[in-house]
């Protein structure tokens, strides 16, 4: 009897990775671009912050060694725009190396109860958080189907659409970020005979610039007592995740939810 295998096509040497919410000084998006460089991807860090992401890349380009190839670029892009995410894209095919992963952690909260969501409100946090991951993907995966190499494609939920709600954030943000949870599925299906793959993380607690400027030494204590691991997370532990999903190692992990949450949400 003979036993069919499958080659795994492996990745191009060139190639490029696409991080959205690399804007914030403390946040996870920069984490992820920091990791990515280190494991020799070329990566356009975006953000609606140009500026920022412009400065990012300057210096982490002095840090990259010449003799790598390596390429950093800063992309300003406001994700929930068509015509935005179609310039930002534009910009990439032009400017770095074939399109191989899409990391989306680019969000809005929304602190807003559920008499007090407005349609002004919930429209802006369904479309940056809803519309904005889809806009993303659809202009991402026909890259990656033209490059013929397949392609990862990482989304960005949160344990606060298991509980309905969080420190932060409440019911809007909740239900958009379960949707993206669904865009994410969907994507896996239809994108899977491509060769591309599509997960979700679902980070809890994380030390970001929001809560080390919000939360005192106190409040982070009393969330932590809820935390198996009895801290809150680190960026660079979400970034860790992420090297994976976005890596040849993860060819057969696809619609699936990880949380980064230490075990406070167990399902």
């Amino acid at each position: 009897m003979t036993i069919e295998t499958t080659t795994i096509q492996p990745f191009p040497a060139q190639r490029t990775a696409l991080v959205t919410g690399a804007g914030a000084p403390r946040g996870i998006g920069r984490r992820v671009v920091r990791k990515l460089v280190a494991e020799g991807w070329n990566v356009a860090a975006a953000d609606i912050d140009g500026a920022a992401v412009e400065e990012f890349a300057a210096e982490l380009t002095a840090e990259i060694p010449a003799e790598s190839g390596l390429r950093v670029i800063g992309v300003g892009v406001d994700i929930s725009d068509q015509a935005s995410v179609d310039a930002a894209f534009e910009r990439v095919d032009a400017e770095l190396p074939q399109l191989v992963a899409l990391v989306n952690l680019a969000g809005i909260p929304s602190p807003h109860s559920i008499f007090e969501i407005t349609s002004e409100i919930w429209d802006r946090v369904m479309d940056v958080n809803g519309k904005g991951t889809l806009l993303m993907m659809q202009a991402a995966a026909r890259r990656m189907i033209d490059g013929g190499v397949g392609g990862r494609i990482v989304n960005t939920s949160s344990i606060t659409a298991l509980d309905g709600g969080g420190t932060f954030s409440k019911t809007g943000y909740a239900a958009a970020k379960a949707a993206v949870q669904g865009l994410t599925r969907g994507a896996a299906r239809e994108l899977g005979e491509h060769g591309i793959t599509a997960n979700v993380i679902l980070p809890g607690p994380i030390d970001t610039d929001i809560m080390g400027g919000t939360l005192t030494d106190e409040r982070k204590a009393g969330m932590s007592a809820n935390i198996p691991l009895q801290r809150v997370g680190q960026p660079e532990e979400v970034a860790g995740l992420i090297n994976f999903l976005v890596s040849e190692d993860s060819s057969f992990v696809s619609g699936t939810s990880i949380s980064v949450d230490g075990g406070k949400h167990m399902h």
